[in-house]
């Protein structure tokens, strides 16, 4: 039985891969959202432009993954795009973050590494 991902593989060329489209378009929405997403409150509404900008540098992340042929490759590209973001902007977009990994339960999920 072949386990994906053991063993050598036959690598497909990154022109092959719908992501590399997808990542321009999501790079170019990002930085707007995320400027406009400044002081937008997330917990009375969902799907506000902080919502958007979230889920949008998420969707460039896996889509910069799958291009690259790795998650570092998606981290790089939501790096790029936060580098030229306000330091409101990524401000905003860090506190959004840490309020949604606190409400995930990611305190709890590390709490045993952290022993």
């Amino acid at each position: 039985m072949q386990i994906p991902g053991a063993g050598p593989s036959e690598r497909r060329s990154t022109r092959d891969f719908v992501a590399a489209e997808d990542a321009g378009a999501l790079e170019e929405e990002a930085l707007p959202l995320l400027e406009r997403s400044v002081g937008v409150e997330w917990y009375l509404q969902h799907g506000t432009d902080i919502d958007r900008a979230t889920a949008t540098l998420c969707r460039l992340r896996r889509a910069r993954a799958g291009e690259r042929g790795g998650p570092q490759g998606g981290d790089e590209a939501v790096r790029a795009v936060l580098a030229t973001a306000s330091p409101e902007a990524v401000l905003w977009l860090a506190s959004r973050t840490i309020s949604y990994l606190d409400e995930s339960g990611f305190p709890e999920a590390v709490e045993p590494y952290l022993a």
